[in-house]
This record gives structure tokens, C-alpha cells and sequence, in this order.
């Protein structure tokens, strides 16, 4: 039986700090499942010829929920099971297509513990492709403040996300 992946705790980061990249090549299956897994059935989002001819797009593309699911797994992937969301917003700028291969990148952008004594990391996401980026987003992530703190232990008077 392996050791339990070590968690994360809020007292070991600084503002600044950088998480890791996480690189995905985006294919044709990526964009439908996730237009599918989201009843999402515009049909550019898996029809091509609908995409090239009535979008004037360059193939089929991400839809919002898609980018909010690859937000919210980098996210998780950083924090580990004792990371809980408390706020998750973003921008898009340009499409994600087929091809492209989508590099997150993210940086602690704040520190604070609230009056209930929950840590929460303020995090600046960047979705980009060769470079340019197509979304950005800020989130706001609940991380133990000690080793016998879980931010998914707490409720009522004592989340405030």
C-alpha cells in the first residue's frame, strides 16, 4: 500500500508563488465530450461545416463549460482533496480549437485567513495556446491552515467562500 499523497497546506505558500503548467493537446474528442458531458448541442461545438461556414471559425471549439472544467482540474490537480473551490471566475478571449495544445498556467495572486480561521489562496489562471492567451480566470481556493485543518469539514458559519 503506497503513502498518501502529501496536502497541501496553506502556511507553505507565498503570494507569487508559481504553480506548475499543465499542457493538454486538444483533439476533436475533447471538444464534442465536453460539449456533450455539458448538453451543449450547438452544433459548433461538433459539427465542422456548421463551424467553418455559419461561425466563419476554423473548425469546431471549446464551449464555456468545457474551459470551466479545465479550470477547475488544474485547480484540484494543484491543491489536491483537501482543496475546496469558493469561487471560480472567467474570461474568454478567443476560441480553443482541434490542434491547438492548451498550456494552464497560475500563480498565487493573494493569502488571507477569514475570521473563522479558513485559508483561502487567491489564484491569477492563464489559458493559452503558443503563447497567446485565449482565457483567463481568478479563483479563490480553501486550503488546510494546519494538518488537522480541512477546509471540507467546514459548513454553515464556518464556510464563507
Amino acid at each position: 500500500m503506497s503513502a498518501p499523497a502529501p496536502v497541501l497546506v496553506f502556511g507553505d505558500l507565498a503570494e507569487g508563488d508559481i504553480l506548475p503548467s499543465l499542457h493538454h493537446d486538444v483533439s476533436a474528442t475533447t471538444v464534442v465530450l465536453g460539449a456533450l458531458a455539458t448538453r451543449d448541442w450547438r452544433p459548433m461545438h461538433h459539427d465542422k461545416d456548421f463551424a467553418l461556414e455559419r461561425n466563419g471559425t476554423r473548425d469546431i471549439f471549446l464551449n464555456t463549460p468545457n474551459q470551466a472544467a479545465w479550470f477547475e482540474r488544474y485547480i484540484t490537480d494543484w491543491t489536491g482533496p483537501h482543496g475546496r473551490m469558493g469561487r471560480v471566475t472567467f474570461r474568454m478571449r478567443d476560441s480553443v480549437f482541434p490542434g491547438d495544445t492548451m498550456v494552464l498556467d497560475g500563480v498565487v495572486s493573494e493569502l488571507a485567513v477569514d475570521d473563522t480561521g479558513c485559508g483561502w489562496v487567491g489564484l491569477d489562471i492563464t489559458l493559452s495556446v503558443d503563447g497567446d492567451v485565449k482565457s483567463t480566470c481568478t479563483a479563490r481556493v480553501a486550503l488546510p491552515v494546519d494538518d488537522d485543518d480541512n477546509p471540507w469539514h467546514r459548513s454553515a458559519d464556518r464556510w464563507k467562500p
